[in-house]
């Protein structure tokens, strides 16, 4: 079976996800670790005296010998791929091959693969969050002191700093990193337990040993390093599958919002920040001059569709009738895959934007002078009350002259806050011009985000790997 461009194939088996990434989901390392389990079963029950050692060594030796064309070829009479792996494994083992599957089930052996590759493939993707926190980290410490107008409602609203905004983001990200180990450390597979989760054939085939079917399952699955489930049915309960979905989902979402937010503050009215752009990149087929936010926007349309899968794992865990149907197969052939393909390239590329973003300092300290002073005339209000003044009178004032300031820049004029207030006589009796010029530098009001972001960024450093 040959796959080129002449048919179709997934976005994913060229365009996005790494390399790696493809590897843990390809059908050459599924077929690989299928193979591992059979090995570990039959070392299990060579333990309890059916398996010799001739036949362990026979399929020791075959146990890499993938020959997917041969499985195609049987699958095509069997419609059954287990099946179709168990005879091409059969026929490379004359001594072993009789043996292959004794007493399993086929979820015996593919569900117990598929947790091995969302391991491989979260352990990825924590390394990934690792970099990107760490980036972050430095960005944080690196800003931490720089101010800019935060926004609410898509309005400027008081100035925050640089590396407190970048700090919102790695917190995010903190917990997301924090899910995924969690979810690594619990991820559990069926274990051994036959085709209704009894371990009944186990325990027909294990009798008069001395081996009992919970201690043939613990020895296979420790040759594995594989957790499992004390209690499974034909598989293990699909709410693990949701789990992993939905912490998946939460990088995405947390991505998602950077992504959108910069995607705000690289457009030309902000200017503030902008992606990396390479030489001869070319943002528009139709518009030379464009620098479009493409990769910020690749993030935005994966997380969407990453946001969408849980809900395909919910349906398999919520219908998962009795001990077992067969209609969660197809799409978690799909869903698991892509998933973490996805996400991998998401988080692929916020490393490559946060490591390279250009930061234009010059344009964040033109839109404080355009915007601080409406924010700066809160510690106006504050000293007003505090030099004995009303504070209903001065809101009033404060406000009269707030929207002055926006005719006159409508009008395309400078900001004249600053000035309108420090002549004010009513503003005067209480506090004298200077006080008032003092108090109208915003980007004092900051409150204690620096302190806090340089703080957080010793959190993650103290969170991660060192």
């Amino acid at each position: 079976m040959t796959f080129t461009h002449a048919t179709y194939i997934s976005p994913f088996t060229w365009r996005y996800g790494s390399k790696t990434m493809r590897q843990i989901w390809s059908e050459e390392h599924k077929r690989r670790l299928m193979r591992r389990v059979w090995v570990a079963l039959a070392a299990a029950q060579h333990k309890a005296g059916l398996v010799s050692a001739a036949q362990l060594a026979d399929l020791q030796a075959h146990q890499n010998d993938i020959n997917i064309t041969r499985a195609l070829e049987i699958e095509q009479e069997t419609r059954h791929d287990v099946m179709a792996e168990i005879r091409t494994f059969a026929e490379q083992c004359p001594e072993g091959g009789g043996i292959i599957h004794w007493g399993a089930t086929s979820a015996d052996i593919t569900d117990n693969v598929d947790v091995l590759r969302l391991r491989e493939a979260a352990v990825l993707l924590q390394d990934r969050l690792q970099e990107l926190l760490q980036l972050l980290a430095e960005k944080i410490e690196a800003t931490a002191d720089i101010p800019v107008m935060a926004h609410t409602h898509i309005q400027p609203a008081e100035p925050t700093t640089l590396g407190y905004r970048f700090a919102v983001y790695a917190q995010d990200l903190l917990d997301d990193y924090q899910d995924l180990c969690a979810l690594i450390t619990n991820l559990r597979g069926k274990g051994l337990k036959g085709a209704v989760g009894t371990q009944a054939a186990y325990a027909e085939l294990l009798a008069g040993t001395d081996l009992l079917p919970d201690q043939m399952e613990a020895e296979a699955m420790a040759i594995l390093a594989l957790p499992y489930f004390t209690i499974a049915t034909q598989t293990y309960t699909r709410q693990q599958d949701l789990r992993v979905q939905q912490v998946l989902a939460g990088i995405a979402a947390s991505l998602h919002k950077f992504s959108m937010d910069f995607r705000i503050l690289q457009s030309p009215p902000f200017g503030e920040w902008a992606e990396p752009f390479g030489q001869k990149q070319v943002g528009s087929s139709a518009m030379p001059f464009k620098r479009n936010p493409v990769n910020t926007e690749n993030i935005c349309s994966l997380a969407r569709y990453v946001a969408g899968l849980p809900a395909v794992a919910w349906d398999n865990a919520s219908q998962a009738l009795l001990e077992r149907s067969l209609d969660d197969s197809a799409n978690r052939r799909i869903f698991q895959a892509d998933g973490f393909l996805a996400t991998d390239e998401i988080l692929l590329r916020a490393i490559h934007i946060v490591r390279e973003m250009v930061i234009d300092e010059k344009a964040m300290a033109r839109n404080m002078a355009i915007y601080g002073p409406f924010a700066a005339t809160e510690r106006v209000l504050m000293a007003l009350v505090a030099a004995g003044g009303s504070r209903q009178a001065a809101h009033e004032w404060i406000r009269e002259a707030s929207l002055q300031a926006w005719a006159a820049m409508r009008e395309g004029q400078p900001n004249p806050l600053t000035g309108l207030l420090a002549a004010d006589e009513r503003i005067a009796a209480y506090l004298p011009a200077s006080q008032v010029l003092m108090l109208m530098d915003a980007g004092e009001h900051t409150g204690t985000a620096v302190a806090r972001a340089r703080a957080f960024a010793q959190t993650i450093r103290k969170s991660l790997p060192s």
